[in-house]
Parts: C-alpha cells; structure tokens; sequence
C-alpha cells in the first residue's frame, strides 16, 4: 500500500500495513484525555508548499492521516485551515468505519472547528454533509448574524479568554464534557501554538516531507501573546517510521509511559 517499514532496535525492518498502523496508533486506554497534534513539514521547516499542506504529503503519509482520524473521537481543526485546506464532512472509509464499530464507537469522528470570528460557511460539505453537527468554539464577542447562520447546523460554544481570543483549556474542557476525550488537532500553526502555550500537547506526530521548500511558507506553529508563556516542552519519541525518504515520528510527552519505541 504505502510502502510504510518501521525497524526494531536489531536493525530489521517490518512492513506495515493498514491493521498495524491502528495498533500502533489505537490508545491503550481511551479514557485517559489525550491531545494529540498531527503536522507535515519540509526539510526546511515550512508547514506548506504554495500555501496547501497537502502539496508536501504521499501516499505514506496519508495513510497515517486516515489511521489518526480513525482512532480519534474528534478531529481539532482552526477555521483557517478548514478553509485553506477545503475540509469537506469529516466522514471515514467503510473499513475504518467497521473498525469504530468493533471498538464501540461512532463510525465517524466528531468534527470541531475553533474560529473566533465564525467566518464559516455553513452551506458547505463541511456542515451540510457531516454525519453529526460539528461543534464550533468562539468566543461571546462573535459576530451575531454569523453566530446565528451557524447554529442552524452546527453546535456553537463560547470558549473564549478576556482577550478575545479562542482558550484552548475551554475547548478541551468542553470535549470531555461530550465524552471526547481522544483529540486529533490537525492545525493550523495558531491553534498549535496556543495548544503548546497551554500545556495541553500530550502527542505530536510529525511527518517530515524530503523537500526544500525555499523559506517562503509558514512554521507549524504560530505562537501569540507574551512570548514567555509557553516555554519549551520535552517531548520523547515513541516510534520512526519511514517510507522511502520521508520519515513519519510519533512523540509524547515524558509522562507518558508508554513504551513502544
């Protein structure tokens, strides 16, 4: 399928299809609150190429996309991404389907948006196609008529600080609320940096694309407000996988007791 190996400490490799990737990435224990972020970068740090991250993935790192989402209970997205990246309903093949039944869940994910100033569209696939009603998280100063068009198909919360801005402790608070308690946050670089200035990364997985994409695009995560918060977190890698020349790594943080690297 995606030519995905993953070698042991002895050196040997092991091919790894559809079924070992959910093992790999399937949570030991949904019950524990897990935040993990999925990014793809180039060898020289940009999160897209032409302004679409899509531009730097393969069929590889795609295959792990669909495992990620699969396992998740909801999919974490920033307005601004959805809309870059044009995110249709979030919906997952009939085998992955099957797999959520067998573990008693949905057959879909949840889909939740974070925009502060829900400048959404509601007639799109996003909205009109998705299995459930997404949830949106803003903030109380929103614009009203938006706020209003919106509620129309999907949940619309107030999650919001004294700054206006969307506070991502609200909106994982919010989750477990509902009884999601495995995130997948697939970006963008702003809700990834308030993600990390709040503590709340518990996962990372980065796929590193091998290509150089000249320095024009944006990091991965954008950081917002004092630059103090948010000091720099260790995180320990749980596994490399490779296909061809792109490597795809999963971290956690030192917390985790997992030991599957």
């Amino acid at each position: 399928m995606s030519g995905i190996i993953r070698a042991d400490v002895s050196g040997a490799a092991a091919a790894l299809g559809t079924a070992e990737l959910l093992d790999l990435y399937a949570p030991a224990d949904r019950a524990q609150p897990c935040i993990r972020v999925n990014f793809i970068q180039s060898l020289d740090g940009s999160a897209t190429v032409a302004d679409l991250s899509g531009a730097l993935g393969s069929p590889a790192d795609k295959a792990v996309f669909d495992v990620l989402r699969a396992v998740s209970d909801v999919v974490l997205v920033g307005a601004g991404t959805a809309r870059a990246e044009g995110y249709g309903a979030l919906t997952v093949g009939d085998s992955f389907a099957s797999w959520r039944r067998a573990a008693g869940l949905s057959e879909h994910p949840a889909m939740a948006l974070v925009s502060g100033r829900l400048a959404l569209d509601p007639a799109s696939d996003l909205f009109a196609k998705s299995p459930t009603p997404p949830l949106v998280f803003t903030t109380a100063s929103a614009p009203r008529e938006a706020r209003t068009r919106l509620s129309e198909v999907a949940t619309v919360i107030d999650a919001g600080d004294e700054h206006g801005r969307v506070d991502p402790s609200l909106v994982r608070t919010a989750l477990l609320d509902r009884g999601l308690a495995q995130v997948l946050c697939e970006g963008g670089p702003s809700l990834f940096g308030d993600l990390i200035a709040a503590d709340l990364v518990d996962e990372f997985c980065l796929t590193l694309s091998p290509m150089l994409e000249g320095g024009t695009g944006p990091r991965i995560a954008a950081a917002h407000g004092d630059p103090a918060v948010g000091l720099p977190h260790a995180m320990r890698l749980a596994h490399l996988l490779r296909s061809d020349s792109m490597l795809l790594t999963r971290w956690v943080r030192p917390r985790d007791e997992a030991t599957d690297a």
